[in-house]
């Protein structure tokens, strides 16, 4: 089986912390040459450090804020138009805050569409003639599995989520024609910044102790605890590998078999 992705290059968002930063370390393991984007250049620089470089191997970074859609733009398709092309996307920014729909106000799903599906979009018209052009595309979208079940207390995550699963079918649809295929993951709870705080304000909400509201996660899924990102990376990578060649525009949970559905 094809793991290798020597030559390649990889931009990974969200790529200094939990999962992104994850995925960044394992596509490196396989040989690709890695773009980090995030905001924080101190971290960027952090985690620059920390990829393992190989003979070949050039990794760099791009700084841009998500909550900018037009300054993620115009960074990116300077950085494309500087360099080499990108062969592997792997979308990925923090999700929103947790809440009922009903109480959530309109600017929360104005500023989320933002955060995900137009920055998402943004992205993957920057880098996908690069890909049409050297002969290789993946694109990969770290959602959630409230796209296949909604999650309670997460209204516009919810919302948000379906409308990128949605995007990303409809694109992989159209870029199956230039073999550029386009694909979900869907990580369940997580050991991340995000699981830690989701958990948080459920302490502050509901009395209970940080260790009781985890113990209760963990008990809903089968194997009987939550996932480190790494885990999460390995699917991220395996559909960004040429073995991958005839996966496109499906969702693949990554969620212990919690989720109630196949």
């Amino acid at each position: 089986m094809n793991l290798d992705l020597s030559g390649k290059r990889a931009m990974v968002c969200g790529s200094t912390q939990g999962i992104g930063k994850a995925v960044a370390m394992e596509l490196a393991g396989m040989g690709a040459s890695i773009t980090l984007v995030a905001r924080n250049e101190e971290k960027l620089n952090a985690v620059l450090s920390e990829l393992p470089a190989n003979s070949g191997q050039q990794h760099d970074y791009v700084s841009a804020d998500f909550s900018d859609p037009s300054n993620l733009k115009n960074k990116v398709e300077t950085y494309v138009k500087e360099n080499n092309a990108i062969n592997i996307l792997v979308n990925n920014t923090g999700g929103p805050a947790g809440g009922p729909i009903a109480n959530a106000g309109t600017d929360e799903f104005l500023s989320a569409f933002n955060n995900h599906l137009i920055c998402n979009h943004i992205l993957v018209q920057a880098t996908k003639e690069g890909m049409i052009n050297s002969g290789y595309g993946r694109i990969i979208n770290i959602i959630s599995t409230s796209v296949k079940i909604p999650l309670t207390g997460l209204g516009v995550s919810n919302t948000i989520r379906g409308a990128v699963a949605n995007w990303s079918k409809t694109m992989a649809n159209e870029l199956g024609a230039h073999g550029i295929t386009v694909n979900n993951v869907l990580p369940g709870a997580t050991n991340t910044v995000r699981l830690k705080s989701i958990i948080e304000t459920k302490v502050s909400k509901t009395g209970k102790s940080y260790d009781e509201l985890l113990k209760g996660m963990e008990g809903q899924v089968p194997l009987n605890r939550i996932a480190e990102p790494e885990e999460v990376a390995n699917a991220v990578a395996f559909l960004a590998s040429p073995a991958a060649s005839y996966i496109n525009g499906i969702n693949v949970p990554v969620d212990g078999g919690r989720t109630g559905s196949l």
